[in-house]
């Protein structure tokens, strides 16, 4: 297979506006008869299915959640990118492409990655217009600040709740597209199989969470905005119910998977305190604005954060990094911490954590300005750990956090299945090996309001005279019978062991394999093990109830299953790719200083994966990298 990645023609800063003077349009009386189905309500799933339903095509939206405003993108924190040069500190669309390519360390498409910036420009106007309540300086213009792999300051905020705060924006135009009957929501449903006729996506199989009915949906496109899988590793910032099950379904059924190992771990999370946790708490990386990140300079160190001098503190991320220090990116950041706990320099209970201290922004500051930047935060720190931040330093830890892999998709953000879109966190497209703070929401979002619209009705233009798709057709059948039977198979195991057990022990086998660092023994390692917790999984599996009424265990025996062919996947993805880049981190690859080794020569490419069936290697397909505008260089923060 030879993917083509449909780049337009043209200069870089104008292929964006090249593609939408050529792009087909469907005119508004042939809109109604079309229908399109949005699976996932966060900022991508929301705002496409907001956009579609304002232009007049059939929307059907689909959550598991009991709200949109559930979905995982009320989550995010810190804040929002866009490059509109508010601090007149030098900042600029073609310094923000460099900054996300860099940050990716050069492992994404030059033409997405500027689109991406490009619009960045309007996000913030459309949010403002929406009612985000940005932070403000006293003038009433709207503030920035600065995050991880930048020296200027371009993300936009709302305290700690930009997030919430732009999901309820685009959960507000979603209601209003409901309201006026454009768009169907159907929430505490779950996509359980992707349906294709004639090789294209025409519908999906859905469970109702609340009876159990398996129920079938038909449309001419299908757009998947269901988010990343970084819940595989079990303990991570995502919510319990974030899984990775919707891109896997449609990646059995034909959609290429790519680099599927690159997956965040996120340097500010509060550490694990015990094994009866399910998640871990994320604190902003907008902290890193004021927080100093440290560890004692004496292993093994007993005494109070506040009793230790200054003199005997190592402020590692400035002594390694001194350009960016503190606000080094997240992939750099976490490994450099987890460098200084292994070597036994931890602290807390556990020793698996590193302090974050604000004692000197606040002396300088004083402390009403930091409670007005991150008061949430310092609150939220507070509620969980009954320690006040205001008075000692916090303590944090690497936690896995974003997945930059996803389904393989073009430049008009369709995957390699005609009609099946993937969008936001859902696809791999923007963010190279590693993804800056704050481009998430910007990717998400930009993904939705300004170019799923353009590049799915170019798709649909062709599908005017196809006419209704019938859920009665022959393929809705087939994929029902089988989701049923899944269904049948896992609740007549009746063995012994949870479901979490088998979580657990997948996520703890890939954290210590395929995660922060990795390497050819222990990857292959790893296959196998899955392989085995796999077959133990089929055969000692107990998952309580019935299949045809509301079932939780039922479902997270769905993800788990899914969780362990992604597990493997994950681990044969960082296997075949001899280098260190991003958040792909092997050992065998690395400077005599303990940085990333890229091997441009020979992985300047996209992995992506062809699902190849049960028990068989995957297929790898690979989509070279070009770059016009700008060379790759040896990634430094120093």
């Amino acid at each position: 297979m030879i993917l083509d990645s449909k780049i337009p023609q043209g200069p870089l800063e104008h292929k964006w506006d090249y593609y939408k003077k050529k792009a087909k349009l469907v005119n508004p009386a042939n809109r109604k008869k079309l229908d399109v189905i949005v699976v996932g309500t966060g900022l991508a799933g929301s705002s496409i299915a907001a956009s579609l339903g304002e232009m007049g095509y059939n929307v059907k939206s689909f959550c598991f959640q009991d709200s949109p405003r559930r979905a995982h993108s009320v989550a995010a924190q810190g804040g929002v990118n866009a490059a509109k040069k508010y601090k007149n500190d030098g900042d600029s669309v073609y310094r923000m492409f460099v900054d996300t390519l860099k940050g990716g360390d050069f492992r994404a498409r030059e033409a997405n990655v500027y689109r991406m910036a490009e619009c960045s420009l309007h996000l913030i106007d459309q949010a403002v217009a929406q009612g985000v309540p940005f932070g403000r300086e006293y003038g009433g213009y709207l503030n920035n600040r600065s995050f991880g792999g930048v020296q200027v300051s371009r993300t936009f905020y709302a305290r700690g709740q930009t997030g919430q705060q732009l999901l309820l924006g685009a959960y507000q135009a979603l209601m209003r597209q409901v309201g006026k009957g454009t768009v169907q929501l159907y929430s505490r449903h779950e996509m359980l199989d992707l349906v294709m006729i004639d090789g294209k996506a025409r519908g999906i199989i859905v469970r109702n969470l609340d009876t159990g009915e398996i129920e079938r949906h038909a449309a001419h496109a299908v757009v998947l905005a269901t988010g990343g899988y970084g819940k595989i590793y079990y303990l991570s910032t995502l919510a319990m119910g974030c899984n990775g099950s919707a891109i896997w379904r449609a990646h059995k059924k034909g959609a290429l998977m790519a680099s599927p190992s690159w997956i965040q771990v996120h340097p500010t999370s509060l550490p694990q305190s015990g094994d009866y946790q399910s998640k871990l708490t994320l604190m902003s990386e907008s902290l890193r604005n004021d927080g100093r990140i440290w560890v004692p300079l004496k292993a093994d160190e007993t005494r109070a954060a506040n009793d230790i001098p200054e003199n005997e503190r190592d402020y590692y991320l400035e002594r390694r990094y001194p350009a960016f220090g503190n606000l080094a990116p997240r992939d750099i950041s976490s490994r450099a911490a987890k460098e200084r706990i292994d070597a036994g320099y931890g602290i807390g209970p556990l020793k698996n954590a590193v302090y974050l201290d604000f004692s000197k922004a606040i002396r300088e500051q004083g402390k009403e300005k930091i409670q007005e930047k991150y008061g949430n935060l310092f609150d939220m720190y507070l509620k969980i750990t009954g320690y006040d931040a205001y008075n000692e330093p916090m303590m944090i830890s690497p936690s896995a956090h974003f997945s930059m892999g996803g389904l393989w998709v073009d430049y008009e953000l369709m995957t390699t299945i005609p009609g099946l879109f993937a969008l936001g966190e859902a696809n791999f497209a923007d963010h190279g090996a590693n993804r800056l703070g704050a481009n998430s929401l910007l990717q998400a979002s930009v993904d939705g309001y300004f170019i799923a619209p353009y590049t799915i009705a170019n798709y649909l233009a062709d599908e005017i005279h196809t006419g209704k798709i019938s859920p009665d057709m022959p393929e809705f059948e087939k994929a029902e019978q089988a989701v049923k039977q899944q269904i049948q198979d896992f609740i007549s195991i009746r063995g012994t062991k949870t479901v979490d057990y088998f979580h657990k022990t997948l996520g703890k086998l890939l954290y210590d394999y395929c995660g922060l660092a990795r390497n050819e023994k222990g990857l292959k390692f790893a296959i196998e093990e899955i392989r085995k917790l796999k077959q133990e999984f089929y055969k000692d599996v107990r998952v309580s109830g019935l299949g045809d009424k509301m079932n939780t265990e039922l479902e997270k025996a769905g993800r788990v299953a899914d969780y362990f062919e992604i597990g493997e996947l994950m681990c044969y993805d960082a296997l075949t790719r001899n280098e260190s880049c991003g958040a792909h981190f092997r050992e065998e690859f690395q400077t005599p200083d303990g940085e990333a080794l890229r091997n441009d020569k020979e992985y300047q490419f996209i992995s992506a994966w062809a699902w190849t069936g049960e028990n068989n290697e995957p297929e790898l397909i690979r989509e070279p990298l070009v770059f016009e505008e700008i060379q790759p260089t040896v990634r430094s923060y120093k």
